[in-house]
């Protein structure tokens, strides 16, 4: 999800990194943050072939009721994503990872137990994928908002955003792949097994961090603290010039491209006829774009500015979605793979626009507001998958998958004119202009 000439871009003057930053086992802790989190998103993309596949085969049920369980896992973050920066900007960053890792062990081994014995019904798959969703929202506020405690320079920021937005691109590619053998070997059942897995290596990698935040200012508690804080969080988030045009971007981004998505696997099942092995090659495939999307944000972000790259990255993005199901209605050989081509071109330009973006948004926004920022991000874009996946199951259910595929493409058209704005459009169109906004919204 959305996420130059130097126009726009970030410098190590804008921000002053946080106390404790560039720690000496910065490197080595970097290192088990990054392996912890490889594995876990390895194991998430088990989930994106397994659950549907398992609603509509094991438990029965039909593309429309299946495609609630992307709404459960992230309609968390409707009614906790702001409350959930607030409280974690008064926690450590660090332990609340470790807790929320910890219950995904759990919620997925829950899953995997009555998968194995038969117990296993779509409302509790429901209701426990919700609740894996409520772990979600805390731990990617807490995820988003600690690497700056380590990497106080904007560089070695950015290329560790890089490195851990890679481990995401090298998992939506290779996590499908191995998925459909995995499935096709020993069942939907083993893939419960090995996404439950996965976050207990999670947890094990950060609890082995040795870094540890500067400890927090003891502030009291207020009557009315967490409304206050949120209300911090929203005016900063909402009213920054460069912030603002990115988070309305990609939540319109987001809304239309998670109808594609949640419609995808079955599309490929019911649509193009393909078989499990078949699906997961397909999706990882077509996840062969992030990487080169990755690489190449930091020479585009270095050569054309930030804002630049962001409107290209998000062009290209755009672009390959709208392809998809033109190519894909071709049908047979030729349909399937002009939808891996369309979704690689679709990868590229969000592989490389989501680490400049969470760049852009760590560098200026302060320490202490960091987590409230994230949240309201995680909000606006979580929050929209969790609305987009609903829509796709209204619309499948009265027009079917196509049309549903067809709607979320050219919807993602609108995430454009949304982020040309304000800040991002000033610097682009403004010859000489070489500088993001300082935090308070002024230019450094």
């Amino acid at each position: 999800m959305f996420r130059g000439d130097d126009a726009g871009s970030v410098t190590a003057d804008a921000v002053a990194g946080p106390p404790g930053a560039n720690a000496p086992t910065a490197r080595r802790d970097f290192g088990l943050l990054w392996a912890g989190q490889s594995l876990s998103l390895f194991g998430d993309q088990f989930m994106t072939l397994a659950l549907p596949l398992l609603a509509v085969t094991v438990l029965e049920v039909s593309p429309a009721q299946a495609a609630l369980l992307p709404f459960a896992l992230f309609a968390p973050f409707l009614p906790l994503g702001l409350p959930a920066g607030a409280i974690v900007d008064r926690l450590s960053r660090r332990m609340t990872m470790l807790v929320c890792n910890g219950a995904q062990v759990l919620t997925f081994g829950t899953i995997w137990a009555l998968a194995a014995t038969g117990r296993l019904t779509f409302p509790l798959l429901f209701c426990l994928v919700l609740l894996s969703g409520c772990a979600v929202v805390f731990f990617q506020v807490a995820y988003t908002s600690y690497l700056p405690s380590l990497y106080g320079d904007p560089d070695n920021l950015h290329r560790g955003n890089a490195r851990l937005a890679l481990s995401e691109s090298f998992s939506k590619a290779l996590g499908p792949m191995s998925a459909g053998p995995v499935i096709a070997a020993l069942g939907l059942v083993g893939a419960l097994a090995a996404n439950a897995v996965s976050f207990a290596a999670s947890v094990a990698s950060l609890a082995l961090i040795r870094h540890r935040e500067p400890a927090l200012e003891a502030t009291q508690r207020e009557r009315g603290w967490l409304r206050r804080d949120i209300a911090t969080g929203l005016k900063f988030a909402l009213g920054h010039p460069m912030l603002q045009p990115i988070l309305l971007c990609g939540t319109t981004y987001v809304l239309f491209l998670s109808m594609v998505e949640t419609s995808l696997v079955l599309y490929c099942r019911n649509v193009l006829g393909l078989p499990a092995q078949w699906i997961g090659v397909v999706i990882g495939a077509a996840a062969a774009g992030y990487p080169i999307g990755n690489l190449l944000s930091t020479r585009l972000m270095r050569r054309f500015g930030t804002p630049r790259t962001l409107i290209a990255a998000a062009s290209v993005s755009v672009l390959g979605i709208v392809s998809m199901p033109a190519l894909g209605s071709l049908g047979g050989a030729a349909g399937t793979a002009g939808l891996v081509a369309g979704s690689i071109v679709h990868c590229v330009g969000e592989g490389a626009f989501n680490p400049t973006s969470l760049t852009l948004r760590q560098t200026q926004t302060p320490a202490d507001l960091l987590g409230r920022v994230g949240s309201v991000q995680r909000f606006l874009l979580w929050g929209a998958i969790a609305l987009g996946s609903l829509f796709t199951a209204g619309v499948t259910a009265l027009a079917g998958l196509s049309t549903a595929v067809w709607i979320g493409a050219l919807g993602t058209i609108l995430c454009l004119p949304a982020l040309l704005r304000r800040g991002i459009r000033t610097a682009v169109l403004t010859p000489g202009e070489s500088r993001s906004p300082a935090p308070d919204g002024r230019r450094s």
